[in-house]
């Protein structure tokens, strides 16, 4: 079919040319003998002008039509700034209507007014709208220019099964049952985890794969029950070599899409030092407001508040906000104290507020004036200054105000609009609690390698056990996870033991993995990067739905193709499955 060019391509240098478009029809407006007609394709739109020798032949035409026109291209009178092809306007001297197009249920355009809902019912017709194909072509843009980096680095791109078998010590598997293996089931995986260690131990040095991933998990905002990693695993390396890797492909990727030069090279941050200061391990250092540890302070304190929390083993956390006092009427502080307690499990908010040089505030009348002059020299507070405070256990005060940390910067406008800044996350906790197995269980995965100098803390200690894990995170986005994996057989089994697990059964689920580990593996490590979380950065979305072409709502379900659904009784019969009331 003929086509010279894309709608949105044509320029004031093109006036003069002849032209064949082809395109949807955006708007249609008819002012008596001429009809203009904004013809819409991928590359953008551009205005067709039909006289009145043609416009009998366009005057059933309605939006999302679909027309082929050839014409002339000639300077427009009154330029459209709005328009990149705003300058031009096409003369139609043929028009050929390819299809017609019944009134759509949600207006093509960004600015649509429709719910979220009917887009997602409707996406094929949603993807038309040009924001939307803007975001999959930088998705798009992404992988090339992944694939291209890597490539340069010596990668190797390899593909791993989609139906593997099913391992524990993550989130659910989303399973698929075998025809012919009756009673057996495979598992959608959660990541190419143990096969691209596999790869390793097979050989290949350096892989990737912008490989499809599933977790059966509780959704929100910034997930989706399928979803998408730049997939990276290395040999022969230590953390400084991957660091090095992921850090040349972002400032290629900001570099190209956002035209941005990052810097030389990231921050790192131990995760004991990230709770500390931010109250969270996937902090945003586009402003500050750090946790400030107030403790000290109060070792000898009178306020039986702060004396108690002391005596338990607690600490008193504080954050402060520049010129904030105003803004927080005690309705609002209420408010934001309400949302710690219910969100975040404190006991507690208390405030401060510096006016006239002088402390006021919910606890103010409990402290003693060598107290106050302690935490306005501290802060080094000025008039109009907003001091947070929460006296709790460790984890509760910094986790809480780390959230108050967040918001309030919002609500203050305290966040730098296209700023990035990148942080590494190291020395992640080998181990976490379960309450539900009453067992130390892996925080990352059982494959990553402990602190050399934890190692003989594994069973005495296991609570301070740092891993080799780390976390690349921007702008308050976890972008990738990784580690350096275990490659020393004696070391796994321990591993295993510490989170109470016999080899006996770790062979039963993970025999095969395990066995390789036999024949000579070498040191490994690698990340896996959320294409879909770096795409929505990038493009400063907060909604992953977004940049993903056919997305699920937040209770995973796909409104277009309403799936999932139920399947014939004798799909159901040659599985040997029988469905059964839900408990």
């Amino acid at each position: 079919m003929e086509r010279t060019c894309g709608n949105g391509t044509l320029r004031k240098e093109d006036a003069g040319k002849s032209v064949t478009l082809i395109g949807w029809v955006s708007k249609r407006r008819n002012l008596g003998s001429l009809v203009f007609v904004d013809l819409r394709d991928r590359s953008g739109i551009c205005q067709i002008v039909f006289d009145e020798t043609m416009a009998e032949q366009v005057k059933d035409v309605r939006s999302e039509y679909i027309l082929q026109v050839w014409g002339n291209v000639q300077l427009r009178k009154d330029a459209n700034p709005k328009m990149a092809t705003g300058e031009i306007e096409v003369h139609a001297e043929k028009v050929k209507i390819i299809n017609t197009a019944n009134t759509t249920p949600i207006t093509i355009s960004d600015d649509t007014d429709a719910s979220e809902d009917v887009r997602l019912k409707y996406r094929y017709l949603d993807l038309r709208r040009p924001s939307l194909q803007h975001n999959l072509m930088v998705r798009h843009r992404i992988c090339m220019i992944a694939r291209n980096v890597l490539d340069s680095e010596g990668f190797v791109e390899v593909e791993t099964p989609i139906l593997a078998r099913s391992t524990p010590e993550g989130a659910r598997d989303y399973l698929v049952p075998s025809r012919i293996y009756n009673g057996r089931f495979w598992a959608l995986p959660q990541s190419p985890q143990i096969f691209k260690q596999l790869l390793m131990i097979g050989g290949m040095e350096k892989y990737f794969q912008i490989a499809r991933c599933f977790r059966d998990e509780d959704l929100r905002a910034d997930r989706q029950p399928e979803f998408t990693q730049i997939d990276i695993e290395m040999s022969f390396i230590d953390e400084e070599d991957i660091f090095a890797v992921v850090e040349h492909l972002m400032k290629e990727i900001f570099r190209d899409i956002r035209h941005v030069k990052l810097e030389d090279h990231f921050i790192r941050i131990t995760w004991n030092e990230c709770m500390k200061r931010f109250g969270s391990d996937k902090p945003d250092l586009r402003f500050g407001n750090e946790i400030q540890d107030l403790s000290d302070l109060f070792k000898d304190t009178q306020f039986h508040i702060f004396a108690d929390c002391l005596s338990n083993g607690g600490e008193i956390d504080a954050i402060k906000f520049e010129n904030a006092a105003d803004k927080y009427s005690r309705k609002a502080l209420d408010k934001l104290q309400e949302f710690i307690r219910s969100g975040f499990k404190a006991h507690a908010l208390a405030y401060l507020k510096m006016e006239n040089g002088v402390l006021s505030g919910s606890i103010a009348k409990g402290l003693s004036e060598e107290e106050k002059q302690a935490v306005i020299s501290r802060l080094d507070l000025k008039d109009n200054d907003l001091v947070l405070v929460v006296a709790d256990k460790p984890r509760v005060a910094e986790t809480s105000l780390g959230a108050l940390r967040v918001k309030l910067a919002h609500e203050l406008g305290l966040v730098k609009n296209n700023v990035f800044k990148f942080l590494w996350v190291t020395e992640f906790p080998m181990f976490e609690w379960s309450e539900s197995d009453q067992r130390w269980v892996a925080a990352h995965h059982p494959f990553t390698a402990p602190k050399e100098s934890d190692i003989d803390k594994l069973f005495t200690d296991p609570e301070h056990v740092s891993s080799r894990a780390y976390d690349l995170v921007l702008n308050g986005y976890e972008l990738l996870s990784g580690s350096i994996r275990i490659h020393d057989q004696e070391l796994q089994e321990k591993v295993f033991e510490a989170i109470g697990l016999t080899m006996e059964q770790a062979k039963q689920k993970f025999g095969f993995f395990l066995d390789a580990f036999k024949f000579g593996t070498p040191p490994h490590g690698g990340v896996g990067i959320g294409l879909e979380r770096l795409c929505m950065v990038i493009l400063g979305t907060d909604n992953i739905r977004d940049v993903v072409a056919f997305p699920t709502t937040n209770s995973s379900l796909d409104l277009m193709s309403e799936s999932p659904n139920v399947v014939d009784d004798d799909q159901l019969k040659v599985l040997g499955i029988e469905i059964s009331k839900k408990q």
